[in-house]
């Protein structure tokens, strides 16, 4: 499928356009403090819109919608505990991330634990954020396919190309202000699409009640069920989405780097608390736009049999909304997608350079340090498109799945250094590995649902590596001795 020549032209400018402001923030970048934290200069609600941008990509734009088109409103109970994880953030992990000049989320882990750890730490983020970037780009590149008509490969090679080019130029202060520019532009086109829809579907609002009751649940918000194999009900999203929201939010370096661009601590609570509303008004929109897609694909079939349903929104921006308005509801799609891709690729060349040392020979010219820095960053960028290029499942719940495997490990450690005062490296690495065991095993051998992932994860991690450090209280001898 082709857009009008009219839309592809938007699309291609705004491009560019974005490109073109990213290398504009190059100016005034003297050392890695600009690089990865732009300076600390950016104001907490532009901090706050970065973070809702970052958590939202094109993965959640399009797999939102698709659940709703397949499924119901549930999946909005997730929503709620991501509130409730952001408080818990606040109050248990943020305060230690500004005790010190910290650059990455992990330097905390080696203030407690040792550099080991840190650079566990560090690994299990580069892996984990490496693969679920590459479902993202999965998406972005299906966008790019069904619009213009290309394969998967080209449209990948094309999207993170211009996002490498200003990610490499532009550094931090980049991505969070491109990110604000898609925030303000797609959360806009995503009320005017729910508007539109509504005034295609014959009968309005009434129509959508009528059908949706004749579905049986579509409109269905909650479901207090306490199967664990029901990924969305009213305890795994309360629970779950807490959990995952600390591992995501508390511990992941993407979001961790944007908290620590902030001014102080206190801009960096407030950006946060306030993108969990955010984030509850925009995820309740899209799912809205989902059920309004199914009730107009009553009407108008959108999906050809066997094609995806991730594809239904793209598919019906570029057939049914008017030349020009479609070509800039796509492009703010795209933009957001960029900067989501710039912010993993920033955030995973921090973590490598400055996580391990000895990659960067502990260098201390900051002019060597920040060239050092941008080529990481194009080595990761290759690696995207890499993982860009595998087919993956239904895409906004294989990237929840991927990100939880190993979260609650990461999330058990950082709670296991803070909540524990007798805990120690060795057993905190014991209690790390058993964690990722046993939630590999019920991901492999049971049928409980990913929103659960998270919190087994860390409580086994937490468990387990208390009562190690207890066994084998060396490892906090040993860094008693090296202090």
């Amino acid at each position: 499928m082709r857009i009008h020549p009219l839309d592809l032209a938007i699309v291609v400018a705004y491009l560019l356009g974005v490109t073109g402001l990213g290398i504009y923030f190059r100016r005034g970048q003297s050392d890695v403090r600009d690089y990865f934290l732009g300076g600390r200069s950016a104001p907490w609600w532009a901090i706050s819109f970065s973070i809702v941008a970052t958590e939202t990509s094109t993965l959640t734009i399009i797999g939102t919608p698709a659940i709703a088109y397949g499924g119901n409103l549930t999946f909005l109970q997730l929503v709620f505990g991501y509130l409730i994880g952001r408080i818990l953030i606040v109050l248990l992990l943020l305060p230690g991330y500004f005790r010190g000049e910290f650059f990455t989320a992990y330097a905390l882990i080696e203030k407690r634990f040792g550099p080991r750890m840190r650079a566990l730490a560090a690994s299990t983020f580069l892996v984990t954020r490496a693969i679920a970037e590459g479902v993202r780009v999965a998406a972005i590149a299906l966008v790019v396919s069904v619009v213009l008509g290309t394969s998967i490969r080209l449209a990948v090679f094309l999207v993170i190309a211009l996002t490498i080019v200003y990610t490499f130029e532009g550094g931090m202060k980049a991505v969070i202000w491109t990110d604000v520019a898609q925030f303000l532009l797609y959360l806009a086109g995503s009320a005017i699409t729910f508007l539109f829809l509504l005034h295609k579907i014959p009968g309005g609002w009434h129509e959508v009640t009528q059908v949706a009751a004749a579905s049986g649940n579509k409109l269905q918000l909650l479901d207090f069920s306490w199967s664990l194999a029901t990924k969305y009900t009213f305890w795994s999203g309360l629970i779950g989405g807490a959990f995952l929201t600390m591992a995501s939010h508390g511990t992941d370096q993407t979001i961790v780097q944007r908290l620590l661009a902030a001014k102080n601590e206190r801009d960096s609570r407030t950006a946060l608390i306030a993108s969990g509303f955010i984030v509850l008004f925009q995820f309740a929109l899209f799912l809205l736009v989902g059920v309004l897609l199914f009730v107009f694909s009553q009407h108008a079939p959108l999906l050809s049999a066997g094609q995806r349903a991730d594809a239904i929104l793209p598919t019906f921006l570029a057939r049914e909304m008017p030349t020009g308005l479609a070509g800039i509801l796509l492009a703010s799609i795209l933009a957001v997608a960029m900067s989501n891709a710039s912010g993993s690729l920033n955030s995973l060349a921090a973590s490598t350079v400055l996580d391990f040392s000895q990659l960067s020979g502990h260098q201390t010219d900051p002019g060597k340090f920040l060239k050092l820095s941008r080529r990481i960053t194009l080595v990761w960028g290759a690696v995207l498109i890499g993982f860009g290029l595998v087919t993956w499942g239904p895409l906004l719940e294989t990237g929840l799945t991927v990100a939880s495997l190993p979260f609650g490990s990461l999330l058990g450690l950082f709670l296991l250094g803070t909540l524990d005062k007798k805990a120690t490296a060795a057993g905190a690495a014991i209690g790390m590995f058993a964690g990722l065991a046993v939630i590999l095993s019920i991901w492999q051998f049971t049928a409980v649902a990913f929103t659960w992932y998270v919190l087994i994860g860390s409580a086994v991690t937490f468990l387990v590596g208390g009562l190690m450090s207890r066994i084998f209280p060396i490892g906090k001898l040993t860094q008693e001795r090296s202090a």
